[in-house]
């Protein structure tokens, strides 16, 4: 099951006080980019963060879930509808998100 664009929309609203949150569609989900970083993503409606120390300690109890077979787990974010949580643990887990690697140029 795809997900939705408005939940997308929803989860956008809920992370609109940090600066540079994007996200990219790929096969009916969406990942979610903090500052250049993935920290998770949207599947099936359900928004699921990387399993980094800090978000696991900002949520002691969450589940985890694989975003699509043969994913590996990652943390289910239940508090969606509470936005200064939302705020709260992107900032927490941004140290810990891996730095990107840098796109390799084909050589003519």
């Amino acid at each position: 099951m795809a997900s939705g664009k408005e939940y997308l929309e929803f989860i956008l609203g809920q992370l609109s006080e940090l600066e540079e949150i994007t996200y990219r569609a790929m096969m009916g989900e969406f990942i979610i980019y903090y500052r250049g970083r993935i920290a998770g993503g949207i599947y099936d409606n359900r928004l699921l963060v990387k399993p980094v120390k800090s978000a696991v300690s900002y949520m002691p109890a969450a589940r985890y879930e694989k975003p699509y077979e043969g994913a590996k787990e990652m943390l289910l974010v239940d508090k969606v509808d509470n936005k200064e949580f939302l705020t709260g643990l992107f900032n927490a887990m941004y140290e810990e998100l891996p730095v990107p690697k840098p796109k390799r140029k084909n050589k003519p």
